[in-house]
């Protein structure tokens, strides 16, 4: 019984290695674009059936430029029910209104995404899945967040599927929101912070994704402790530092996606500073904002918009804030 199981085993992976390689050997490959793992990947020169294997990173973006994937990796709600993480409330789209096809989570199920034929897949480090394995599918690009900033990505996707045009236009959209706050607020007077209660500690990033990039583009001011953190990076501070976390204007994320509220993310800081409002001026004084994560993070120029929009409404509606 033993050795039967053992041949159906080998038999299936003969199978779906032979149909991977069929399938691979069909892409009408054009250009070599080199990735962030230091690979050159020969892609198709206009694909046609993409796959994305990060949501938040890759998928939202890709639907933002125009292009829909054949399949995406997802993330699984309270109802078992799967969802690209932001993308309903930034693009409109999920898996319940498209032919986007859910792979799985991370890692995605490669026999899944071997039965919708894609002709390229993009991945990030973050997807568990093996590389060879993917390869086998279909030419696997890898960008890399660590190495990329969320624009650069965005730019690599432009390339990737010649969409550079509707690029230029979101970067358009997202200068002239940041002009705006320039030209309403007198932002390098005004002193910004980002911070996240976890496990007992406060964490601060250099720069929080978009929220961070909204807020450096305009040109407010950070704390100097903040400033010390390396580009890209993020330190977790103990409770005894958190007065040295204090600015004019506070912002604080919560997980909509978990169905918490701004109520969760004022408890996580009470765990870890109790009554902390009163440490900090700008919690006592009403300057503390806290807004969901998913506008904050997702790799999305509506997203950018949103916490552009959110900044200046917050911040110009105090009077001696004005220029």
């Amino acid at each position: 019984m033993k050795n039967k199981t053992m041949k159906f085993s080998m038999r299936k992976k003969i199978t779906w290695v032979l149909l991977a390689t069929a399938l691979s050997s069909m892409h009408s490959l054009a250009a070599t674009f080199v990735d962030d793992a230091g690979r050159s990947v020969e892609i198709p020169d206009h694909p046609q059936r993409i796959a994305t294997l990060h949501d938040s990173v890759l998928t939202i973006p890709l639907l933002e430029l125009g292009v829909f994937p054949v399949a995406s990796n997802g993330r699984i709600n309270g109802s078992a029910a799967p969802f690209i993480r932001g993308s309903k409330g930034l693009t409109g789209y999920d898996f319940d209104n498209t032919d986007i096809t859910f792979v799985g989570t991370s890692p995605v199920d490669v026999e899944k995404l071997l039965s919708v034929k894609p002709d390229l897949i993009i991945t990030t480090p973050w997807q568990k899945a093996s590389l060879q394995q993917l390869e086998a599918i279909a030419p696997t690009v890898v960008l890399d967040y660590n190495k990329r900033s969320k624009v650069e990505i965005f730019e690599a996707l432009a390339q990737l599927t010649n969409t550079v045009d509707t690029l230029t236009v979101l970067k358009g959209r997202y200068q002239q929101q940041i002009s705006r706050i320039k030209r309403i607020i007198d932002t390098e007077q005004i002193s910004v912070n980002v911070m996240q209660a976890s496990k007992g500690k406060i964490l601060v990033w250099n720069t929080y994704f978009n929220l961070g990039k909204v807020l450096r583009d305009s040109g407010f001011k950070f704390p100097q402790v903040v400033n010390d953190i390396a580009l890209g990076e993020r330190v977790s501070f103990a409770a005894e530092k958190l007065q040295s976390l204090d600015a004019d204007y506070l912002f604080v994320t919560y997980r909509t996606d978990k169905q918490h509220t701004p109520g969760d993310a004022m408890n996580a800081f009470e765990a870890v500073v109790p009554n902390f409002c009163n440490y900090l001026t700008a919690c006592a004084e009403g300057r503390m904002l806290v807004m969901p994560r998913e506008e904050a993070s997702s790799n999305s120029f509506t997203a950018l918009g949103i916490v552009a929009y959110n900044v200046l409404t917050h911040i110009s509606g105090k009077p001696y804030l004005n220029k």
